[in-house]
Order: C-alpha cells, then sequence, then structure tokens
C-alpha cells in the first residue's frame, strides 16, 4: 500500500496570508519558459510539472471551520445522494494515481502525479470531516486496491475526473448563485474544486506530452488503450442515463459526482441545456488564469458545446431566469 506523505508545503504552518496567496497562485499561473510549448518537448514537461507543483495550496482539512447549518439546511446536506460514492471516488482516485507515479522512471512526472495523488488523498479527508461534522451517514468502505493495469486505471481515472469536473464547475456555480446551503459552506469546497481544474489541466498536457513521444506503433496501442477506457467509462455510466426521470436508485457503480442533478444544489428548476452552458462559462473561467501556451482539455468542452448548439433547435419551454441564476453566453 502507498503512504501518502504530504509535499512540504503542506508541512509548514498554513497561516490565513499563505493560504491567501496560495489561493491566488493557484488559480493564476505563467511559466517562465520562453516561446511557443510545443507538446511532448522538454520545455513543456517543466511547465506541466511546474505548474503542478508551484500552485499548491496548503489548506489543511483539520483547521477548516465548518460553519452551523439550520435544521433545514443540515437535512438538505444529509440528503444528498453523494457522500458514500464521493469518498469512494476519491478513495480509489488516489491509489489510481499513486500506481500509476510509482511506475514511472520519469522523477518529475513522479513527483507530480504522486502529488496528484496526494490531494486526491486530502481531498478524501475533507470530506470525512464534513460527514463527521454533520452527521452524515455512510456506507462501509470497500478495501481500496492497487489497480493490476496502471497505465488503464491512470487513463480512466484522470478521463472520468475531466468529466465528473467539467459537471462539477456548473453544479459548484449554481450553488453559489442559488444560496441553497451557507455561503461559508460552500466557499469551504471552493479550494477543493480549484484543485479539480488544476488536476485535470494536468492530465490534457500530460496526454499532449505522452503522445508527442510515442513513436507510431506504440501510438496506435496507445488509442487503442484510450478507446477502450472510454467504452468502459461508458459502460459504469450507461445505468446513470437509463435511470434520468425515474425513481429507481443508482448502483454505486453508476453513480459518480455529476449524476444528481442540479435540483441537490438549488430550489430553482433549471433546464439541462441552461446547466451545460453554466458548466462551459465556469470550465473556461477556470482554466483562463493559467498560461495559455498549455494545452486544455478539449473532449468534454467540445462535445457540451455540440449539445449546445443542437439544443438551439429542440423545441421546448425556456426556463424563468427571473429566479437569479444565470445560464448566459
Amino acid at each position: 500500500m502507498f503512504r501518502f506523505v504530504p509535499p512540504e508545503g503542506a508541512k509548514q504552518p498554513a497561516t490565513l496570508s499563505i493560504v491567501e496567496a496560495a489561493n491566488r497562485t493557484a488559480r493564476h499561473w505563467t511559466s517562465v519558459e520562453a516561446g511557443p510549448l510545443a507538446p511532448g518537448s522538454a520545455a513543456h514537461k517543466r511547465a506541466i510539472c511546474a505548474m503542478f507543483q508551484e500552485t499548491f495550496n496548503p489548506y489543511r482539512p483539520s483547521v477548516i471551520a465548518w460553519p452551523t447549518l439550520s435544521p433545514d439546511e443540515l437535512r438538505r446536506l444529509q440528503s444528498l445522494p453523494i457522500w458514500d460514492i464521493a469518498v469512494q471516488t476519491e478513495g480509489r482516485a488516489r491509489l489510481s494515481f499513486a500506481a500509476y507515479a510509482d511506475g514511472l522512471e520519469d522523477q518529475a512526472f513522479r513527483r507530480a502525479i504522486m502529488l496528484n495523488a496526494w490531494e486526491e488523498h486530502r481531498h478524501k479527508e475533507v470530506l470525512g470531516h464534513l460527514v463527521r461534522t454533520y452527521g452524515i451517514e455512510l456506507a462501509e468502505e470497500p478495501p481500496y486496491l492497487p489497480p493490476r493495469d496502471r497505465e488503464f486505471a491512470f487513463l480512466v481515472t484522470g478521463y472520468s475526473e475531466s468529466i465528473d469536473s467539467f459537471f462539477a464547475f456548473g453544479l459548484f456555480d449554481l450553488a453559489k448563485q442559488a444560496s441553497f446551503f451557507p455561503a461559508e459552506l460552500v466557499e469551504t469546497f471552493e479550494p477543493v474544486i480549484q484543485e479539480e481544474c488544476r488536476h485535470i489541466l494536468f492530465f490534457a498536457n500530460w496526454l499532449a506530452w505522452h503522445r508527442a513521444n510515442l513513436n507510431w506503433w506504440r501510438r496506435i496501442r496507445f488509442e487503442l488503450r484510450v478507446a477502450v477506457a472510454w467504452v468502459y467509462i461508458a459502460g459504469l455510466r450507461v445505468g446513470l442515463a437509463r435511470s434520468v426521470g425515474t425513481n429507481r436508485k443508482t448502483t454505486r457503480e453508476e453513480s459518480n459526482f455529476t449524476v444528481n442533478g442540479a435540483q441537490a444544489v438549488t430550489s430553482v428548476e433549471v433546464g439541462f441545456f441552461d446547466l451545460i452552458k453554466i458548466c462551459l462559462q465556469e470550465n473556461d473561467r477556470r482554466l483562463a488564469g493559467y498560461d495559455s501556451r498549455l494545452c486544455r482539455p478539449t473532449r468534454i468542452p467540445a462535445l457540451a458545446r455540440c449539445v449546445v448548439a443542437v439544443g438551439k433547435l429542440w423545441p421546448g419551454k425556456k426556463r424563468n431566469n427571473g429566479s437569479g441564476i444565470s445560464a448566459s453566453g
């Protein structure tokens, strides 16, 4: 089993000024490398790894001041059907990243991906503190076993995180706009959400770098594994698509961070296409502060833009924006 040793930045006293500075740095970063960052180049690799190390946020789960909730707010929080799968997803993600990093000879990528694993471990700690504070009951966690196929698990986890984060950005913004939960509680998760943004940015750039450094026959093999990873992810989520609009309880494998719908975080009815627009806006906003020479995640946003384009041709009722929920743009 891997030991999730904290990075040096996490061992120093996390004063308010240090955390505030880290919050700014975690959102705005430019590489010192000169010229373009061609995918696969040495400069590209240095920039990728430097971005991930230098934007590290030293916040501590153990000192988060969880706000007091009213009975209604507590009931809403406890009723969200995400907590079991949220904790288990982070538990599996940390092992997938750590296992892949452990097998790498490239020390720069090894350190960066191991930091990614440690941050997933910290996300699990944050969730653990939350459920204990608010008396949320969890099912017994399954044993977390290192994956047999490290590369495949890394691909599945990276792509799954890219999907989940895209929708989480939009749902998090909805939660802030709707004031369905106290602002203090929502803001507590802001560093975690931005950390996920860093994760998918790193994964997108690792993919670009890795692809550029494969010869033709290894590239074919890799793209086949990527295709299989997407099929595997689709298989895990197909039950979700079948359960939309029903009262059937999804299994743990069918659930994830994004499947519980906008109604879990707001009392206002939010249309599907409006939700996609909000996710696109938030995805662009959160990534905008990083060096524009770095690659961006493109697959999920491109698919979402296609959905929005099709949605413009789809007849249906307009959602009342008098609620204050914004989906313009």
